[in-house]
């Protein structure tokens, strides 16, 4: 008993103050007892503004139908803060999410200049017809996870071009969302001129059957799509173009490129439509950025001729490694271009595919079938691997892991290079997670990528799964924002090389068992849960390894009521495992050897 009280006076001693205590809301339906009958009287309560770290909890097993033109609106006066977000959080009551949902109007839910604000555990419906999306983001930082979206006469999920910045969406499923060619599952941009730095990230999504458009069609500023299964789009699975010539300032055309990382994913095409993956433009707007594909599955299933991927109206490069792309029976043309294109509405009038006509591929190591045709060759790509059969375990099923005897199975580059002359901005240079396979992830329990120590296969999944729990492997993890340069930027997602919030020696937490890597989306880091000190070889293994990284920090943050306090190094590493939640989030490139 003194020994715990002596490192609880310890901790009071060395932690900073504590920020004020957060407010929670509670909702339910009539007759539950709770604070609130619904979200929107929530938010249009006359005496409730919304405080940076304060969580709603809304019931679950209930279904919560508004009206109005939006059904629930939040307002920029209950945002929250960069690293400080307000959290809506939907409670499964007898296995069940709150479900909203709405009988007329045009959007569910609109996020209108709520900044700052994680929204999670929901199953939100279109409900009946009409032109209703399901949600709308005008917001900035907004993250969104753990959802269900479903059965949206329009968009499923869209974001402004104005108002709107970074947006995260993560362990969701949608399907039957999208009408016609211009409403679809997923259809996001950003303000170039307020949120310059904006970042979409998508992450361990399950998107699938489209009832128009195209199951994600991005403008945004930037686009990391890492870990998600795509599967029968109407038209095509992926649109990369940008922004919309519509929404510019003056006629003036934005001065940021619009780059795609496409990392770890499964896209099967099924639509009569020829293309798979389009990049480049429409004619309201163009990218002119660059596009990687590292380890990504692109199964055309279906007869004719198809393209992988479809180049038009201004891509700038496309780099491509380790990516096997198949069409059952056919002969895919793997990079296609638009060289005849109706005249743009509005902004540049070039109509060639490539930016100033110079066409630019590089890349290496992917596996095509010996019938494909638009196969970049030598300087463009380097080693090309062929064949009849990539022998995927069951394609009828959806079982796209190789089998046995498989050419994709260690043939992968575990070292890409950058594309010469214009290398892709703050890459990860492999994947460290599956993608979901055809059904929802479990929110925060992603499956790690089971590569061999020294060796990747080609295509988004390996041979076999990890049934344990996730480790550190090759490759780049997440890195942590630098919080006094995002305040004083507009994007509160950093995505790249950050320097740490510790200076100084990194200090390796003592682990009992592998750690469990997964993704705070307060910081978007890497995050390691501490256990009691041992020292197994695997967590020998790991530290030994992660200190030997000379960029390795940590960050050691004491969880309670919903907040995270930081905590001294030195403290951390010797608290007992048994009285407090600690978890270190690390800024490291981990390699075992």
């Amino acid at each position: 008993m003194r020994t715990r009280s002596l490192w609880t006076l310890a901790l009071l001693l060395s932690a900073p103050a504590a920020p004020a205590i957060a407010a929670k809301y509670t909702v339910g339906p009539a007759g539950s007892g709770k604070q609130y009958p619904s979200l929107s009287a929530l938010f249009s309560a006359a005496n409730v503004d919304l405080k940076p770290g304060d969580i709603v909890e809304v019931d679950g097993n209930a279904t919560y139908t508004s009206s109005g033109d939006v059904g629930i609106k939040m307002r920029s006066d209950d945002g929250g803060a960069p690293g400080n977000p307000v959290r809506i959080v939907g409670l499964a009551i007898n296995g069940k999410r709150p479900m909203l949902t709405m009988g007329s109007g045009d959007h569910v839910i609109k996020f209108e200049q709520s900044n700052h604000v994680v929204f999670e555990g929901f199953e939100i419906t279109g409900g009946g017809g009409g032109k209703k999306s399901c949600v709308f983001s005008e917001a900035h930082d907004l993250v969104l996870r753990d959802l269900i979206i479903r059965d949206c006469p329009a968009h499923g999920l869209i974001a402004a071009d104005h108002n709107a910045g970074s947006l995260t969406l993560e362990y969701s499923e949608i399907f039957n969302a999208g009408a016609n060619d211009q409403r679809h599952p997923i259809y996001v941009t950003a303000d170039t001129e307020r949120y310059p730095g904006a970042i979409f990230r998508m992450r361990f999504n399950y998107i699938h059957d489209g009832k128009g458009g195209n199951l994600l069609k991005s403008r945004h500023n930037r686009n990391e799509i890492h870990y998600n299964w795509f599967e029968n789009s109407f038209y095509q699975e992926i649109e990369l173009i940008g922004p919309d010539c519509a929404a510019w300032s003056n006629g003036t055309p934005p001065p940021i490129a619009g780059d795609s990382e496409l990392l770890g994913n499964v896209i099967v095409h099924k639509s009569s439509w020829s293309h798979a993956i389009r990049l480049g433009g429409d004619l309201n707007g163009r990218s002119r950025g660059l596009v990687r594909m590292v380890n990504n599955t692109v199964l055309i299933d279906r007869p004719g001729n198809s393209n992988a991927i479809y180049v038009q109206l201004g891509l700038r490069g496309l780099e491509m490694h380790n990516n096997a792309i198949y069409q059952p029976g056919g002969a895919p043309t793997i990079v296609g271009e638009n060289n005849s294109v109706d005249t743009p509405s509005c902004g540049f009038t070039d109509r060639r595919p490539w930016v100033d006509g110079v066409r630019n591929v590089s890349g290496g190591d992917n596996w095509v079938q010996t019938t494909a045709k638009g196969v970049p060759g030598s300087p463009e790509w380097g080693r090309t691997l062929r064949g009849d059969d990539p022998r995927l375990t069951d394609i009828a099923n959806r079982n796209l892991r190789p089998a046995d005897g498989s050419p994709l199975i260690g043939n992968g580059n575990v070292m890409p290079p950058d594309a010469p002359g214009t290398p892709f901005p703050s890459p990860q240079r492999l994947p460290l997670f599956d993608p979901p396979t055809r059904a929802k992830v479990i929110l925060d329990q992603p499956q790690a990528r089971s590569r061999p120590t020294q060796s990747i296969a080609i295509g988004a999944l390996e041979r076999s799964e990890i049934v344990s729990a996730p480790i550190l492997v090759h490759g780049s993890m997440p890195l942590i924002p630098n919080r006094d340069a995002l305040r004083a930027t507009t994007s509160s997602f950093a995505s790249g090389p950050a320097s740490s919030v510790l200076s100084g020696t990194a200090v390796i937490p003592t682990l009992s068992t592998a750690p469990n890597i997964s993704t705070i989306p307060r910081l978007g880091a890497a995050t390691v849960w501490m256990s009691a000190p041992t020292n197994s070889p695997r967590a020998v293994k790991q530290r030994t390894a992660l200190a030997a990284e000379p960029r390795s920090t940590c960050v050691y943050l004491w969880h309670v009521r919903h907040r995270a306090l930081q905590l001294p190094a030195f403290l951390a590493t010797k608290l007992p495992a048994s009285l407090f939640r600690i978890k270190a989030e690390c800024q490291s490139r981990p390699v075992l050897p």
